[in-house]
Order: structure tokens, then C-alpha cells, then sequence
């Protein structure tokens, strides 16, 4: 028994030190401030420490051995923590700014709400808005899901419609430097900090369907108008603590999805778990099965129609694309 707990015990330590080496080396990787190649070195140093102390475990020496892990990874952990969200850095134009919300009554005031109007990936002319809402005239909440990498991922944005056709479309993304790019390996490791973004759908959505050419759909959910109203101002909130104290975004715990779960239960609604909400791109037949969008189609025919790229790009980012790109899609509504 003394033998076979030893074992277990052997084995949950090497478990532990092979993830906690893994981890310590990519952090090193990404974040220690030196040329590629001083990082590539420091990681590499760390991961034969940690390989040194496996082997150690299955010798007498590996109290010692483990004892003197311990200690360094401790150093780590001390020094992961001085690493600190940059509340002024060169963001790239489209991150440049957070957007900050003030709800006083029935009235929503944004400010630092964007609308470009893109021509290209870097062909673009910034602005930058306040606007005000009447929100006893929010309507609708609906979700767009752009795919840039295959089905199973996409970019969420939830977009609230007013009556007389004003809408605000949410993002929650990875706020780039410049020279900055995509990397979901990196983005765990503090890279980039998180934006909310609230923009016109010319801007969010035409950017995804015309510029960039991703695949986007159009849900539209049924959501009550009382709880469409908490919904917003949760992505308000949200966007207000971004700009009091910046967050780092992380690709797994907290990303356009993960927000919008959170959002969604810190003002009651029942989201129940799933593994849909990580792997993304199956979010529609997750909706399906909570009855969030129209189920009088079969999941596969509301897929179709809820593709909006084809049509956007017929049509053009001008006044009218959001009732275009609504145009044939399912409405659990009416």
C-alpha cells in the first residue's frame, strides 16, 4: 500500500511539473522583454530544468529536486504577476479608443462609439461618435458569427436594434498594437489587452463581409425586451470597467464568447454549460436546443439562411445594409 501510494503520488507530481514546465517556457517565450532569441534561450533553459526534475522524481534525489523547482517557479509566479495591462500604449487606429457608456433613465449616451468607413484593410477613414439611445424603444438583440478560420470558430458581435432602425453592434476582441497580430497561442500568455467595441454595422459587420471576406451569419434571438435592456447594460458596465482598468485578453477564458456568457449570467439569464460555448462555431445548434432563434426550420436550413456575406457584398456598405442583410432571415419574432 506504502509502495502504490508512493506511485501516485510520483505520478501526480510528474504531471504537475511536465504542465507547470510547458506553461513556464511559452511565458517566457512571449512575454520576457529580450530579442526572440534571448526568449527562445530562456525557454529552453527552463524546460531542460523541468525535464531534469522529472527524471529526479524517479530517483532519491527528487525531494531535493522538487523542492528547488518549487522555489523557482515561485520567482515565475512573482514575476507573471508584475505583468500589468499598458493603460497607454500605440494601438492600432480601429483600437485606438475605448468606448465608455452613461445610462441616466430611459437614456443611453456612448461615447467614443466608432464608425469607419473601410475601403480596404488600410484604406479607411476614422470617425468617432457620441450618440444617444431612447432605450424604451430597444427591440431586438441579435448575434452575428463571422468564421475566419474554418466552422469550428467564429467571431461573436451582438447587435441591438431600436425602434426606427438605429442599431449598436458589440465586439469584444483583442486590442492590437500596431504591428501586432492574431496569435491564440500568445493571446494566453498576456500579449494583448481586451476592447469592447460599440460600432455601426457598416463599420463591425461590413468590415467582416466586404473587406475581409469572412463568412458571416445573422441570427436573430428571442430575447425579452426587459432582459435585452440588462443585456446592454452589461456590455456598458463591462466597457466602462475596461476603460478604468485595462484587462488582458485571453484567448481561452476570456474571449468574444466567454464575455457574452459571463455578461448574460451576471444579469440572470440561464446559460446553461456546454461545450459549444468554447468550440464556438457549433454556438447555433447550441441556440437551437435553448430555443434562442427561430426552430420552426431545421438547424441546417436556419444555418443557410442565416448566411449575410453574399448579400452584403451585392449590396454595399451604404444606408440600408442592416435591413438588407436581414432580409430572408428567420425571426423567432414573428
Amino acid at each position: 500500500m506504502r509502495r502504490a501510494g508512493l506511485v501516485i503520488l510520483i505520478a501526480v507530481l510528474f504531471l504537475t511539473v511536465a504542465l507547470t514546465s510547458a506553461w513556464t517556457a511559452l511565458a517566457f517565450f512571449y512575454r520576457l522583454p529580450l530579442p526572440e532569441t534571448g526568449r527562445i534561450v530562456v525557454a529552453a533553459l527552463f524546460a531542460l530544468f523541468g525535464l531534469a526534475t522529472l527524471a529526479a522524481l524517479f530517483t532519491r534525489r527528487r525531494w531535493p529536486a522538487l523542492g528547488a523547482f518549487v522555489v523557482l517557479f515561485a520567482g515565475v509566479l512573482v514575476w507573471w504577476a508584475s505583468i500589468v495591462p499598458p493603460t497607454d500604449a500605440d494601438f492600432v487606429p480601429e483600437d485606438a479608443r475605448q468606448v465608455t457608456g452613461r445610462i441616466e433613465g430611459d437614456r443611453l449616451t456612448l461615447t467614443d462609439m466608432r464608425n469607419f468607413t473601410w475601403r480596404s484593410k488600410t484604406d479607411f477613414t476614422e470617425s468617432w461618435e457620441t450618440r444617444t439611445y431612447d432605450l424604451t424603444k430597444l427591440r431586438t438583440v441579435d448575434l452575428f458569427m463571422s468564421y475566419w478560420a474554418g466552422p469550428e470558430m467564429a467571431h461573436t458581435i451582438v447587435s441591438f436594434g431600436f425602434e426606427g432602425g438605429e442599431r449598436i453592434a458589440w465586439s469584444i476582441e483583442a486590442r492590437y498594437l500596431v504591428g501586432g497580430e492574431y496569435s491564440p497561442i500568445a493571446d494566453a500568455f498576456k500579449t494583448d489587452t481586451l476592447i469592447v467595441i460599440a460600432a455601426d454595422e457598416r463599420d463591425l459587420i461590413g468590415l467582416r463581409t466586404n473587406v475581409r471576406g469572412e463568412d458571416v451569419h445573422l441570427y436573430r434571438l428571442a430575447v425579452p425586451a426587459d432582459h435585452a435592456r440588462v443585456f446592454l447594460a452589461g456590455y456598458v458596465e463591462d466597457a466602462n470597467a475596461l476603460a478604468a482598468k485595462p484587462q488582458f485578453y485571453n484567448s481561452i477564458t476570456t474571449n468574444c464568447t466567454t464575455a457574452i456568457v459571463r455578461i448574460l449570467r451576471l444579469v440572470g439569464a440561464s446559460v446553461p454549460t456546454d461545450w459549444r460555448l468554447l468550440v464556438n462555431g457549433y454556438l447555433p445548434g447550441y441556440l437551437y436546443d435553448q430555443k434562442r432563434v427561430d426552430t420552426k426550420l431545421p438547424l441546417e436550413e436556419l444555418i443557410e439562411r442565416s448566411r449575410v456575406s453574399d448579400r452584403a457584398k451585392a449590396f454595399g456598405v451604404g444606408p440600408g445594409f442592416s435591413e438588407e442583410i436581414r432580409r430572408g432571415v428567420p425571426d423567432p419574432n414573428g
